[in-house]
This record gives structure tokens, sequence and C-alpha cells, in this order.
């Protein structure tokens, strides 16, 4: 799976349906169908006395359907995705792990959240906030203020249960939000099969929260053409086919994802870091290789919006922060806490092509599958339903 080919015009930005079908739009659909009031059901989902919603990290909509032998069982759900329309839900924009989740855990656009990129400025000081990472000196509720659609769900009395890798238990990136209800450490497999499902089986109303970063990680590490992503592809399939079979009476999965992955050759990159014209008037260089804030220098943003636009229009949407808000890019409202964090400028690729930075991203620049761009590969992701 790659990028869509270069063009010698730049194609029309396909926007996030925020509000009508984005990742943002899930939790409180599937909250609302709990019987929660006050949750907005966007996506008409069906009502139920318990639901699981499993996120799979990097499992985009494309890379589902161009799979159907190594996820046979996931990709016969394909036709009853989306309320039984057969369509994708959008990632929102970034498409990247950190935005996505918040988006999916808050119910609300990253204009609002906050949470605008995999890595951001701090808002007056001259340093970048990875979001995956975090800092820690900043809390997670100090930078990411609204209540998680699982704390409105337990306090409205739904038995909110999350089963997921210790690991995340206590993560800042969980606190910010994903925070809410019981958290049952478990293992992916077996382990985490038996925990959903124990879950589910008690009485209504529960909402269970469940989570699977293997594929992400495999696709960054080996590509998503790679015999390593494939095979974990059908071990996750596996999973859900379990979770599925055992599902207790009036009860529903859905099965949904953060964002896809695109493969960039080492041919296509472009470092940032060993050309002088695209390094010119950065004081800090954001996001990732798919989707940057460029952060300029004073009195340099029209110049380095000229050399980027120049250089890499044929290639890369490039916006100034005005525009890229304006345009809806982080959803149909940008708070005021947050617009300092999106850079001066804004480029998402439509090409294929990377933006990377040798010497400032060592790690992520030799990353082989990677994301956040509003292609349909990376943009879309699946919306798949099974009821007991």
């Amino acid at each position: 799976m790659s990028a869509s080919v270069w063009l010698d015009e730049q194609p029309p930005v396909p926007l996030p349906r925020y509000g009508t079908g984005a990742l943002s739009d899930l939790l409180p659909s599937i909250a609302a169908s709990l019987g929660i009031p006050g949750e907005d059901n966007t996506l008409n989902l069906a009502p139920s006395r318990a639901a699981c919603v499993f996120l799979i990290d990097g499992l985009g909509w494309e890379l589902l359907r161009a799979h159907p032998v190594e996820a046979p069982f996931l990709h016969s759900l394909l036709g009853t995705s989306f309320a039984g329309s057969g369509s994708p839900l959008t990632a929102g924009f970034p498409a990247t792990t950190a935005t996505s989740l918040a988006s999916f855990g808050t119910g609300l656009t990253p204009g609002i959240h906050g949470l605008v990129g995999y890595a951001v400025a701090v808002p007056g000081e001259n340093r970048l906030m990875n979001q995956l990472r975090w800092v820690e000196d900043m809390a997670p509720r100090a930078w990411q203020p609204y209540p998680s659609v699982l704390e409105r769900a337990a306090e409205a009395g739904v038995d909110v249960v999350q089963v997921n890798d210790e690991i995340f238990r206590h993560t800042p990136l969980t606190r910010a939000v994903l925070a809410g209800g019981r958290y049952v450490g478990a293992e992916f497999g077996d382990r985490r099969v038996k925990g959903v499902l124990k879950a589910l089986a008690k009485p209504g109303p529960v909402l269970v929260y469940t989570y699977a970063s293997e594929l992400d990680r495999c696709g960054h590490g080996m590509g998503v053409d790679s015999p390593e992503w494939r095979a974990e592809l059908r071990r996750i399939d596996g999973v859900v086919r379990s979770l599925a079979e055992g599902l207790p009476a009036d009860s529903v999965l859905y099965v949904t994802a953060d964002h896809g992955m695109v493969d960039v050759a080492p041919d296509n990159r472009i470092d940032v870091d060993t050309d002088p014209g695209l390094s010119a008037g950065i004081a800090l260089l954001g996001g990732e290789s798919r989707a940057r804030h460029l952060y300029t220098r004073p009195g340099a943003t029209n110049d380095v919006y000229a050399i980027w636009d120049d250089m890499l229009g044929d290639q890369m949407w490039v916006l100034t922060r005005d525009e890229a808000i304006e345009a809806g890019w982080f959803g149909p409202v940008v708070e005021d806490r947050v617009r300092a964090r999106i850079g001066d400028i804004v480029a998402a690729a439509f090409g294929d092509v990377a933006v990377v930075a040798s010497r400032r991203e060592q790690g992520e620049s030799r990353l082989t599958g990677v994301h956040g761009s509003m292609t349909a590969a990376e943009q879309l992701v699946p919306l798949l339903e099974v009821r007991a």
C-alpha cells in the first residue's frame, strides 16, 4: 500500500467528515445506543445491552480491503460496517495515533481537544510536545481539559471496563483522553478475549474498550507490504473472530482503527535537515513525515510558505495556520488555547513522499510505514459490527 501518485496539479483536499462520519462520532454514538442521555447517536447505531469497541492501531480501511486472505473474518464484515452502508469512517486530521485516540476518547474534534499532531509546539515556549511520549511537567488534564466519553458513561451508571495491556494503564495519554471506568490488565490474545467477554456478560448497560498496538508497530518497522505485517494481521483477525464467536446475548462488538498507513520508499524521502532551503526560517519542526507543523522564526512565515509551496506543492498541500483552520482541517471550531499549537505553516502529503529530519528525528526518519495526511489510505478507517 502506498500513497497516491505524484500529480501535476494538486487534488482537492478530502476533508474529514467531522460530525457526520468521523472517528470522533463513534464513542458518543455507542454511548447513546446504550441509553445514555445527552449523547448523540450520529452514526445511528442500534440499541444494545452491552457494547465493546476494539480499536486496532494502524488498520486502515484500504489496507483491510486489500488483504482478504490475511483477514478473512474482518473482511467478511465489510458489508456490515457503518450502519450497513459499507462506508468507512474518517480519522480526522492529522491521521495519527495521539490525535485519533483523543478524538475517539473525548468525542471531540482536534480543534477542541487540542491534540493536533504527533509533536506540536508548547505555546509560549521554544519546545515541542510529543503527545505520545509526553513530558513530565505537562499535566494531562491541563493539556486536554474535557472529560472522556468513558468518564461520562461511568457517571451515567454504565459499567465501563477497559481491558488492555498493563503498560497503558497510567500513561499520560490514557489519563488525558481515555480515563474512566475500571481497568483490567490483559495481554493481547486469549487473556484479552476472556477479559472482554467476562466484562460483556455482566448485567447491562456495559461499555468495554480494548486496543491493539502491534499491527501499527509492525507497519512502522517493517512496512505494510511485509510478511511480518501480514502475519500480525492474521493474528489480529483470529482474536476478533474469537471475540465475535463468544459474544454474550444482546451484546455488540465494534471494530475500528485510528488511521491507515502507507509505505514510502527511501528515494522518496525529503530530508529537511540536509536541505538548506526547506530548513531556512524554521524554529521548530513538528508533526510527522506526512503531516508537518512548521513553526517559523519571527518574520519568516511568508518566506517559509513560499519555499515549501514552491518545492513541495506538487506533492503536499501547504497552507498557513489561518488557512488550515478556515478550511476545517482540525474541525469546524479551533479553540483559542489550541491555535498556537498549530504550525505557522501546515503541510500534508498527497504524493508518495515523506518529509523527514535525519538529525532531529533519527528514529522517526527510518520508519518504513508512515501516516498522518488526508489521503484515503491514511484517513479512512473501518467501522465493523458483530451482534450476538
